[in-house]
């Protein structure tokens, strides 16, 4: 069924996990991530048919959370809880694609030997965003918003850059017109130092696509102009000159043949693509004068639970497997001393896990406590639990040290203040969601700016 005009976008919201994009786009209860869930959002998005499906686990978590926030006969949509590759008969008609489509194959936790990229396992779940896409024909969508990992734009190692070209090469093949940036969220003012790639897709018939074509000039799009760069500031004496290259052929063509042996990926961090042809930058953000801190995001004190204190004098249960240890002359015998050594810089000899060979590890320091005075590092799926170590947050109230709470870790990403917390879901599950989770300040201002230029384009 066609949209009515003046009608809210209609939205189908993918691999959905705890809402991120939806809060993003529709606010919560119709109220703004970015003024603390306080001041109404003006959207101009409706969420008309999501999915959510975890292929790793037997409950599903995130789905659970999700249904329980936004309650299909409340908010008027529909849900599916199947897996998204038997769903893509039934996705209805709708005007905008979203999706922080899964990204553990390209993700920082994974080495680049070890990131398997569009055939690894969630990987191939790009194809089922293309399958969509084609099973919509003359009715897709005019417009995509898609997020993920910053690596996204150089992986495989074995092939730099070869599977963001393949997308690309897919979304040619499809009619879309395509930018992108990869967005730091505390570069615009965000608690939290979260690197991700924002895909922005539109039918070259639009008439955004027209305003494109109007100007004529990349470099103002990609720098002023353009959908995210006018939400998304850069400076513009700071930027890289523009280059250009050609993805031509099939998305199969474009996966054998692609940047073969090249070191580095063509791919920067900010680009465009129409018709095959891609323009490509490094941008630099305008400097930000205020932005929200760690230390701005604390719950009160009287709020937290003993299990997020460090207690110094607690025995710990962790080793290190190395050649030699003395667990007296490293000092760990506490869970305080482990958190030290992992956060500390070190250079010692280790074995394997299996024990077959010896080498070499060394890895710098990291800031410990956490600095309070700037953005969060990236919350990590491995957050939650109480046991030390090397990425999880730590600070420093007083005189005592403690891990953030989950609140702590839903305001990092923009979230409402206990929106995870659901029946039995635990605490660790609780700052995995969270891991998994992106920015929704992010996901605000680039639905803010896709609704500005379509207008504009009016």
């Amino acid at each position: 069924m066609p949209k009515k005009k003046n009608q809210p976008l209609r939205v189908v919201e993918l691999f959905a996990g705890v809402g991120g994009f939806r809060l993003g786009l529709e606010g919560y209860d119709g109220k703004s991530s970015s003024s603390n869930y306080k001041k109404l959002l003006q959207s101009n998005y409706k969420v008309i048919w999501s999915n959510q499906w975890e292929p790793s686990t037997k409950r599903q978590h995130a789905n659970e959370v999700y249904l329980a926030r936004w309650p299909e006969q409340k908010y008027n949509y529909e849900h599916s809880q199947n897996n998204i590759e038997t769903e893509v008969d039934n996705v209805p008609e709708h005007d905008v694609l979203v999706g922080g489509f899964p990204c553990q194959d390209y993700s920082v936790a994974t080495t680049l030997k070890n990131s398997k990229g569009l055939i690894g396992v969630k990987g191939v779940l790009w194809w089922s965003i293309y399958s969509i896409l084609k099973k919509q024909g003359k009715k897709k969508p005019k417009y995509l918003i898609l997020e993920n990992v910053d690596r996204l734009l150089v992986s495989p190692a074995t092939q730099r850059g070869r599977d963001f070209a393949v997308m690309l090469s897919c979304l040619n093949e499809l009619g879309y017109m395509v930018e992108w940036r990869v967005i730091n969220a505390a570069e615009y003012g965000m608690p939290q130092r979260r690197r991700r790639t924002f895909i922005i897709g539109y039918l070259k018939d639009t008439k955004i696509a027209k305003s494109f074509d109007k100007l004529n000039d990349v470099d103002a799009w990609l720098t002023s102009k353009g959908v995210i760069a006018s939400e998304f500031k850069v400076d513009s004496n700071k930027s890289g000159d523009l280059e250009n290259f050609k993805i031509t052929g099939s998305p199969k063509k474009t996966s054998e043949s692609f940047n073969k042996g090249q070191k580095l990926s063509p791919f920067l961090n900010t680009g465009m693509m129409k018709d095959g042809m891609v323009n490509t930058l490094r941008t630099f953000p305008k400097n930000l004068k205020n932005g929200i801190n760690l230390g701005d995001i604390l719950v009160d004190d009287k709020d937290i639970e003993d299990e997020f204190y460090i207690d110094p004098k607690t025995p710990t249960k962790e080793t290190i497997v190395r050649e030699q240890i003395d667990a007296d002359d490293i000092k760990i015998k506490t869970q305080l001393n482990m958190w030290k050594y992992l956060k500390g810089k070190k250079k010692e000899p280790r074995k394997s896990k299996s024990g077959g060979y010896s080498y070499k590890f060394a890895e710098g320091s990291m800031t410990f406590p956490d600095d309070l005075k700037k953005p969060s590092r990236t919350i990590i799926t491995g957050e939650g639990g109480a046991s030390p170590s090397r990425f999880k947050h730590v600070i420093k109230i007083g005189n005592k040290l403690r891990r953030l709470t989950p609140v702590e870790l839903e305001r990092l990403n923009m979230f409402p203040d206990n929106h995870t917390m659901y029946k039995d879901v635990t605490n660790s599950k609780r700052a995995f969601f969270m891991g998994n989770a992106l920015v929704v300040g992010v996901v605000e201002k680039v639905g803010k700016s896709l609704i500005n230029s379509i207008k504009n384009g009016d």
